[in-house]
This record gives C-alpha cells, sequence and structure tokens, in this order.
C-alpha cells in the first residue's frame, strides 16, 4: 500500500498545480489509508506537504504574474487567526473519545474522517458545477474576503486542508480575479494557511516522522512540477468537473467504510 500511496502523493502536487486546490482533500485520505497514519496526526503531516508543495507552486505563478498579493493578505491574516485558535486552543481539547452509546464508541479520529467525507462531498459538488461566476465587476470586496478567509481558517484548522477548493471560489466571486490568478493567488494562501498550522503544532509538540514527511513531500512536488507545466497547456477550469467526480466517489467511501466497517 505504500507504493500506492507514494504514488498517489503525486497526484496531490498534479492537483494543486493545474487547479490551485483539490490537494489537500486527497492528502488526508492517502496518509490515513494508504500510510496507516490515524487521522489527528494526519492532520499535521497534510498541513506540511501541502504547504510546501503550494509554496514551489505559488512561485512559478508568481513568475508567470499571477499573484496578487494584497487580496492573498487580506484573507491570509484572518485565516491565520483562526488556524491558530483552533489548532493550539480548541483541537487540542477535544477529547480522544468523545462518547459511547451502548457498544458503540465515536471517537475523535472518527469524528475527523466523518466531516472530512462530507466536505469531500460538498466541495465535489461545486467543482462538477460547470458555471462560473459573473465577474462584470472589477472592484474587489476585501471585507467579505477577510470572512471568508476566517471561516476557511477554521477548515484548515480543524481538518488539516488548505482549503484551496474555498479559497478559488471566494476569490473568483469577492477579488474578481481571472482564473489564472485565483489560482496563483489561493497557492500563496494555502502556503501561509498551512505553514502557520504546522509550526503551531510543533509548538504544542505534536510528534513528526520527517523522514517519511520529507519522503511523501518530495512526490507531491513532483507532481507538482508536473501539475505546473501542464497548467500552461491545458485550462484548469475544464479539469474540475472530472477531477469533483473523483472526490465525490472519494467522499462517499470515506463515509461508507467509516460508518459501515
Amino acid at each position: 500500500m505504500e507504493y500506492l500511496g507514494y504514488f498517489a502523493s503525486i497526484i496531490i502536487g498534479i492537483t494543486l498545480g493545474l487547479i490551485g486546490g483539490g490537494g489537500s482533500i486527497l492528502t488526508i485520505p492517502i496518509l490515513v489509508y494508504l500510510f496507516a497514519i490515524n487521522p489527528d496526526q494526519a492532520t499535521s503531516y497534510s498541513l506540511f506537504i501541502v504547504g510546501l508543495t503550494a509554496m514551489f507552486g505559488s512561485y512559478s505563478h508568481y513568475r508567470m504574474g499571477n499573484l496578487k498579493l494584497k487580496s492573498a493578505l487580506y484573507f491570509a491574516v484572518p485565516s491565520v487567526i483562526s488556524i491558530l485558535i483552533i489548532r493550539e486552543v480548541i483541537f487540542p481539547q477535544i477529547a480522544s473519545t468523545l462518547f459511547s452509546v451502548a457498544s458503540y464508541t465515536v471517537s475523535k479520529d472518527f469524528l475527523i474522517m466523518i466531516i472530512f467525507s462530507i466536505l469531500m462531498i460538498t466541495a465535489a459538488i461545486s467543482m462538477i458545477k460547470k458555471k462560473q461566476p459573473d465577474l462584470k465587476s472589477t472592484e474587489t470586496n476585501y471585507w467579505q474576503l477577510s470572512i471568508i478567509g476566517f471561516l476557511v481558517g477554521i477548515v484548515t484548522g480543524f481538518l488539516g486542508a488548505g482549503g484551496g477548493f474555498l479559497i478559488i471560489p471566494a476569490l473568483l466571486f469577492f477579488a474578481n480575479l481571472p482564473m489564472k490568478q485565483a489560482v496563483g493567488t489561493s497557492l500563496l494562501i494555502i502556503t501561509i494557511n498551512s505553514t502557520i498550522g504546522f509550526v503551531g503544532d510543533l509548538y504544542i509538540g505534536t510528534p513528526i516522522n520527517y523522514t517519511f514527511l520529507l519522503s511523501v513531500s518530495a512526490m507531491a512536488l513532483i507532481g507538482m512540477f508536473i501539475g505546473s507545466r501542464l497548467s500552461k497547456k491545458i485550462d484548469g477550469t475544464k479539469l474540475k468537473p472530472l477531477f469533483g467526480w473523483f472526490v465525490l466517489v472519494m467522499g462517499f467511501y470515506i463515509l461508507a467504510k467509516e460508518i459501515l466497517l
């Protein structure tokens, strides 16, 4: 299963490079089901893998002129605040076992995977929809962008997900960015969010296997390089519905596996 996991790690990078999001949706299931990492620790690992991969991707988009720094900062600053609140204050306080009913026990790990599967299904539906926002206005609504950034930070903090599938629509609707700039700016925001979240985990003493983490990250970086190259030739918006169907199937699989098995 490990060999399959390393191969799947390449897809994380390809997805981030092509559509500026979605990589984090794949990272948690890959870590949990292919590498047998427990969901709690997988959220920390996901932050590092996605953050490092997105950093290289954002640099590539910077060279192509696809970064809008002001929009990124208005989104990222409140997002970082909510990430720190969730990961450093709330998350450590959640008990490993939440409650038991008869012989059925609901654990913290179970809750993480159930919420993550629901998030995957929701994100998949938004990807499958082909309707694009009307960008007649060129004015950026920084206030609403900051509020959404704070909310996305909650998701990132709790699930270890970069949130690109939420950031992209926000940048399209409220920052009125063209798709290419939304992808590049999203990668910068993901880099900031994930890095801060991971550093926070180190601060509270989360155990990290750096050899494993760097090896998976290396495979994701190979994927990012491939994805960035392909993005110059392929329109990421055309791939979103296809990727959305894949994520939808994965979401229902995780939901069924956790509840039924």
